[in-house]
């Protein structure tokens, strides 16, 4: 079997967040992939099986299986598409816990379609603030995650959060934003801290857009959004906000072709 690894929100290598790829001729156990995700340690890794309207699709961490994952369905459309599986043009089609998610191509880029995941407004829980170091302008919850508004685009790049309590929230991570500095190129940084799933900080996190997107739509007036993830690797998403859609706009690299032998 073909394992693919493929840099998803980046246009060059070695730079975005890097998924795993594999695509099965027929469905394999659940402990088998796993196993494989364990193997890879990557933040995701994706397992696609063909079926007659496009492919089923799940994604795994080194330690969990997860609902929803963007920079992997990227990286899975981009494999399909490179490798000749699927003609140039075609919509990838995806089943997945989160329901059909659909990939075109625009013009060198991929568009995915995925579902809107809102924040309601919270107080923020016992020790999250601390655990950040950072006080918030804004505290929200969505199906997913905590949001988090910092005061500036500085302080979201210089945060330095204790892991180990993050680890300790029940949600699957913690998304901390600021809007963009004047005068840059994106709308708005961001960054992602899921520590409970075994994925520290994700470079760049393509769910967490479909809570960024509603959220920063609603304080900038505008649908289509450009956003910087600020880890250390970074990564370009556009988002374009369609009722209870989110449109997730990226790039893709190949990185590594490997044959998976057991």
């Amino acid at each position: 079997m073909r394992i693919t690894t493929v840099d998803a929100f980046t246009d060059r290598p070695f730079a975005g967040n890097p998924a795993a790829v594999c695509l099965l001729a027929t469905p394999r156990d659940e402990q088998w992939m796993r196993n494989v995700a364990r193997e890879m340690n990557l933040a995701e890794t994706a397992f696609l099986v063909p079926r007659d309207d496009g492919f089923d699709l799940r994604w795994f961490t080194p330690t969990v299986e997860v609902d929803l994952c963007g920079h992997a369905t990227l990286g899975s459309a981009h494999a399909l598409w490179e490798q000749g599986v699927l003609p140039p043009g075609t919509t990838a089609r995806f089943h997945t816990r989160s329901g059909l998610l659909t990939a075109v191509q625009r013009e060198g880029w991929i568009e995915l379609d995925f579902p809107a995941k809102r924040a309601t407004e919270v107080a923020p829980p016992p020790g999250l603030l601390e655990a950040l170091g950072a006080p918030a302008r804004w505290a929200g919850k969505s199906q997913f995650d905590y949001l988090i508004e910092l005061e500036s685009e500085a302080a979201v790049r210089s945060l330095k959060p204790d892991l180990g309590s993050i680890a300790q929230l029940p949600v699957r991570g913690v998304i901390v934003t600021a809007r963009a500095e004047q005068g840059s190129d994106v709308d708005f940084v961001s960054r992602f801290f899921a520590p409970a799933v075994g994925v520290p900080e994700d470079p760049v996190t393509g769910s967490a857009h479909c809570c960024l997107s509603p959220y920063w739509t609603g304080k900038l007036g505008r649908d289509s959004l450009t956003g910087y993830q600020a880890s250390p690797r970074g990564g370009i998403v556009r988002v374009r906000l369609a009722g209870d859609r989110v449109m997730l706009g990226g790039q893709a690299v190949t990185v590594l072709n490997a044959e998976l032998v057991e």
